[in-house]
């Protein structure tokens, strides 16, 4: 009897220090700053990036699709629609499409970098409502490819900087505004632009891309508006998975056709997930957001080191966004066997898409894939690929400039930093720099993130209108 009312206190003690921990685990107190409104041209901004949109700046893996001077357009409206921007900075045309523009601060010890890329995907016109490069604005929207994905940060970045100018102010350090006209495929354009500050040994105190934004009902129980600012980036890699065979008749097959090997590889994939890794982008979004869910997630968030197993769990069952945050993500994507219906593939090939956690690598995925499946007939070679990029610093000054930008902006939103499961421009930057954050200066719905890349893309004017204003909060701390 004793000993089991000894047990029933270890449970009473276990469960109490499990409740009081939830109970302690409370929102991190922040000085609160009532931020001035930040008074600029809006018509001036809206015109811009209307006429950016409509410059047909769509890149294609296949160079020789692409139309040069829609580019070569886009870049001669720039003097115009900016001129300030023009009269102080210097502008330098680096190559594959790269821009580059320098504002001269007071000093050069600390400089700072904000980017985004001008190139757009292309567009099925015909699944459009309105023409894709039309830049039309209809109650309060403006449509048209590329208003999300990047030329309202383009155009934000310079219409702050213009405005700035134009008011006669120099920043405390140097500012660049780097666009590149290739991201979409890749390009070298952003590499190009870091070689350059390699070159030119400068030294970045700041780098802000596209990335996160604000959103709703993306963390559990959390009702407010989160600023999301990505950390870091998960890599990519496409394999190939390939299995030969003599071919033959359909109607004398052995019991394993090279197709139906690959389906028991591609299904050894999916029920054997990469293991969950909470790295820092993660564990820091859980322990920003998770002090402002309910009760029920804070005794999970707040004794992770025990309940991790249940969003390993979930994340295993469900998939979604927890999940691409916390392990490698295997998407199967093509398939291709026998040109006919009665021949059986002389050889097939499977393409999985990897999303690579930062606790893992191009090398150490193969090497699991490969175990994984434990198939001698199955070849698997390693396609397009990058690693994960460098994990940026959040206790600094940099830091700390994004997260006050954002916060005045976005009045009562939430920022935490998390990791980005899309690849960028900035994981470039990497290389010479561990303050680079990856955040859209963009509210934006469900609805209004499923047009990126996608069909009817558009925005509200007050949201691209918020992210000049961002941008002039931002580089007035610099």
């Amino acid at each position: 009897m004793y000993i089991l009312y000894i047990i029933l206190g270890v449970i009473a003690l276990f469960l109490g220090v499990i409740l009081l921990r939830a109970a302690l685990f409370k929102p991190k107190t922040h000085p609160v700053t009532e931020a001035e409104p930040e008074v600029f041209d809006r018509e001036a901004a809206t015109s811009a990036l209307q006429q950016l949109v409509r410059c047909k700046t769509i890149s294609y893996y296949d160079a020789s699709l692409e139309d040069d001077g829609e580019f070569e357009k886009l870049i001669s409206l720039l003097p115009s629609l900016y001129p300030h921007v023009f009269r102080v900075c210097s502008f330098d045309r680096l190559p594959d499409r790269a821009l580059l523009f320098k504002w001269e601060g007071k000093s050069h010890d600390a400089p700072s970098v904000m980017m985004a890329h001008y190139d757009v995907v292309p567009v099925n016109e015909d699944q459009w409502d309105k023409d894709p490069f039309c830049g039309d604005i209809e109650d309060g929207v403006m449509w048209g490819r590329g208003t999300l994905d990047t030329k309202v940060t383009m155009n934000a970045v310079l219409s702050a900087a213009n405005t700035l100018i134009a008011k006669g102010f120099v920043p405390e350090n140097d500012i660049y505004f780097a666009f590149s006209g290739g991201e979409e495929v890749n390009g070298k354009g952003a590499s190009n632009i870091v070689d350059w500050f390699e070159e030119n040994n400068i030294n970045l105190a700041l780098v802000v891309d596209e990335g996160g934004g604000v959103v709703e009902n993306v963390f559990p129980g959390v009702k407010q508006p989160c600023g999301v600012v990505g950390i870091a980036e998960k890599g990519m890699m496409n394999v190939t998975f390939t299995v030969k065979s003599r071919g033959g008749h359909a109607s004398a097959p052995k019991p394993h056709t090279p197709v139906g090997i690959l389906s028991k590889a591609c299904c050894a994939m999916e029920n054997n997930p990469f293991p969950m890794h909470v790295t820092k982008p993660a564990a820091e979004m859980f322990d920003t957001l998770g002090r402002h869910s309910t009760f029920l997630y804070k005794v999970i968030f707040a004794n992770f080191g025990l309940f991790k197993w249940v969003l390993d769990l979930l994340g295993k069952k469900s998939g979604g966004e927890i999940n691409a945050l916390l392990r490698t993500t295997v998407a199967f994507t093509q398939m291709e066997g026998s040109a006919a219906p009665n021949v059986i593939p002389p050889e097939a090939h499977m393409v999985a898409n990897l999303r690579l956690n930062p606790a893992d690598t191009v090398d150490s995925a193969k090497a699991r894939i490969e175990k994984v499946i434990n198939d001698p007939n199955v070849t698997v070679t390693v396609g397009s690929n990058m690693n994960p990029s460098r994990v940026s610093q959040t206790d600094c000054d940099a830091w700390r400039k994004v997260e006050k930008a954002v916060a005045e902006t976005w009045t009562g939103c939430l920022v935490a930093p998390y990791l980005m499961v899309q690849c960028s421009d900035s994981r470039h930057y990497g290389r010479i720099s561990d303050k680079v954050y990856r955040f859209s200066a963009m509210d934006l719905t469900a609805e209004e993130r499923a047009t990126i890349h996608g069909n009817n893309e558009r925005i509200r004017l007050a949201a691209a209108h918020r992210a000049v204003e961002f941008y002039l909060r931002l580089m007035k701390q610099c």
